[in-house]
Protein backbone atom coordinates (compact mmCIF):
# COMPACT_ATOMS: atom_id res chain seq x y z
CA UNK A 1 0.00 0.00 0.00
CA UNK A 2 1.50 3.40 -0.84
CA UNK A 3 1.15 6.70 0.81
CA UNK A 4 -1.77 7.78 -1.53
CA UNK A 5 -3.70 5.09 -0.15
CA UNK A 6 -2.70 5.62 3.37
CA UNK A 7 -3.77 9.21 3.12
CA UNK A 8 -6.86 8.54 0.71
CA UNK A 9 -8.61 10.45 3.83
CA UNK A 10 -6.70 13.78 3.63
CA UNK A 11 -6.89 13.32 -0.63
CA UNK A 12 -10.01 13.14 -0.58
CA UNK A 13 -10.22 15.92 1.85
CA UNK A 14 -8.73 18.29 0.17
CA UNK A 15 -10.74 17.43 -3.22
CA UNK A 16 -12.66 20.64 -4.33
CA UNK A 17 -11.04 22.91 -2.12
CA UNK A 18 -7.51 22.41 -2.69
CA UNK A 19 -5.61 23.82 -6.35
CA UNK A 20 -2.82 21.65 -6.14
CA UNK A 21 -1.60 18.09 -6.21
CA UNK A 22 -0.30 15.22 -3.78
CA UNK A 23 2.55 13.89 -5.28
CA UNK A 24 4.20 10.32 -3.69
CA UNK A 25 8.15 11.03 -4.46
CA UNK A 26 11.57 10.42 -2.52
CA UNK A 27 9.15 7.81 0.22
CA UNK A 28 7.04 11.30 0.77
CA UNK A 29 3.78 12.03 0.04
CA UNK A 30 4.59 16.07 -0.84
CA UNK A 31 1.18 18.65 -0.82
CA UNK A 32 1.77 21.25 -3.17
CA UNK A 33 -0.92 24.23 -3.86
CA UNK A 34 -3.08 26.49 -2.57
CA UNK A 35 -6.41 27.24 -1.13
CA UNK A 36 -9.23 30.02 -0.16
CA UNK A 37 -8.85 30.24 3.69
CA UNK A 38 -7.17 29.26 6.53
CA UNK A 39 -9.89 26.45 7.49
CA UNK A 40 -9.75 24.89 4.20
CA UNK A 41 -6.23 24.40 4.88
CA UNK A 42 -7.20 23.08 8.46
CA UNK A 43 -9.22 20.43 6.91
CA UNK A 44 -6.81 19.23 5.22
CA UNK A 45 -3.98 19.21 8.10
CA UNK A 46 -6.63 17.74 10.41
CA UNK A 47 -6.87 14.77 7.93
CA UNK A 48 -3.43 14.52 7.47
CA UNK A 49 -2.90 14.38 10.91
CA UNK A 50 -5.41 11.55 11.52
CA UNK A 51 -2.50 9.22 10.19
CA UNK A 52 -0.10 8.52 13.25
CA UNK A 53 2.92 8.54 11.22
CA UNK A 54 2.38 12.07 9.26
CA UNK A 55 5.23 13.72 10.38
CA UNK A 56 7.54 11.32 8.81
CA UNK A 57 5.49 10.75 5.43
CA UNK A 58 4.05 14.08 4.81
CA UNK A 59 5.59 17.29 3.08
CA UNK A 60 3.06 20.14 2.78
CA UNK A 61 3.14 23.29 0.87
CA UNK A 62 -0.31 24.61 1.44
CA UNK A 63 -0.78 28.46 0.80
CA UNK A 64 -3.85 30.56 1.64
CA UNK A 65 -4.68 32.75 -1.12
CA UNK A 66 -7.87 34.30 0.44
CA UNK A 67 -7.47 34.77 4.23
CA UNK A 68 -5.46 36.83 6.50
CA UNK A 69 -2.64 34.65 7.32
CA UNK A 70 -1.46 33.10 4.09
CA UNK A 71 1.80 31.07 4.44
CA UNK A 72 2.80 27.85 4.14
CA UNK A 73 3.38 24.75 6.49
CA UNK A 74 5.48 22.18 6.69
CA UNK A 75 5.61 18.69 8.45
CA UNK A 76 8.23 20.15 10.85
CA UNK A 77 5.91 23.18 11.13
CA UNK A 78 2.85 23.02 14.16
CA UNK A 79 -0.22 21.98 12.31
CA UNK A 80 -3.50 22.86 13.88
CA UNK A 81 -4.59 20.92 16.55
CA UNK A 82 -7.08 18.46 15.35
CA UNK A 83 -9.89 17.04 17.71
CA UNK A 84 -8.56 13.71 17.68
CA UNK A 85 -7.52 10.33 20.20
CA UNK A 86 -4.52 8.44 20.15
CA UNK A 87 -5.82 4.74 21.39
CA UNK A 88 -3.91 3.19 23.88
CA UNK A 89 -3.64 -0.37 25.26
CA UNK A 90 -7.01 -1.17 26.39
CA UNK A 91 -8.71 1.25 25.35
CA UNK A 92 -12.41 0.61 23.26
CA UNK A 93 -14.51 3.10 20.97
CA UNK A 94 -17.46 2.55 23.66
CA UNK A 95 -14.75 4.02 26.30
CA UNK A 96 -13.54 6.79 24.34
CA UNK A 97 -16.89 7.75 23.50
CA UNK A 98 -17.93 7.68 26.77
CA UNK A 99 -14.80 9.77 28.33
CA UNK A 100 -14.98 12.32 24.87
CA UNK A 101 -18.62 12.14 24.18
CA UNK A 102 -20.43 11.88 27.35
CA UNK A 103 -21.92 8.61 25.61
CA UNK A 104 -20.65 4.65 25.22
CA UNK A 105 -23.84 4.68 22.93
CA UNK A 106 -21.97 6.81 20.41
CA UNK A 107 -19.27 5.04 19.48
CA UNK A 108 -20.67 4.46 15.88
CA UNK A 109 -19.98 8.16 15.56
CA UNK A 110 -16.12 7.76 16.24
CA UNK A 111 -16.41 4.21 13.95
CA UNK A 112 -18.17 6.20 10.98
CA UNK A 113 -15.43 9.15 11.00
CA UNK A 114 -12.83 6.74 10.96
CA UNK A 115 -13.13 4.65 8.13
CA UNK A 116 -10.68 5.31 6.38
CA UNK A 117 -8.16 3.28 8.65
CA UNK A 118 -10.68 1.21 10.79
CA UNK A 119 -12.87 -1.71 9.41
CA UNK A 120 -14.37 -2.98 12.25
CA UNK A 121 -15.06 -1.18 15.91
CA UNK A 122 -13.96 -3.53 17.74
CA UNK A 123 -10.69 -3.87 16.23
CA UNK A 124 -8.41 -0.69 17.65
CA UNK A 125 -4.80 -0.23 18.05
CA UNK A 126 -2.85 1.69 20.72
CA UNK A 127 -1.08 4.54 18.59
CA UNK A 128 -4.17 5.17 15.93
CA UNK A 129 -5.15 8.35 16.25
CA UNK A 130 -9.08 8.16 15.96
CA UNK A 131 -11.12 11.73 14.90
CA UNK A 132 -13.53 12.60 17.31
CA UNK A 133 -16.75 14.12 16.51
Amino acid sequence: MGLRDTYAYAIQTAKGKFQGNAEEREGKLHFHGTVATEAERNDIWNAIKTIPTWEKDVVADIKVTGGTTAGTATAAAKAPDAKTYTVKAGDTLSGIAKAHLGNAGAYMKIFELNKDQLTDPDKIKPGQVLKLP
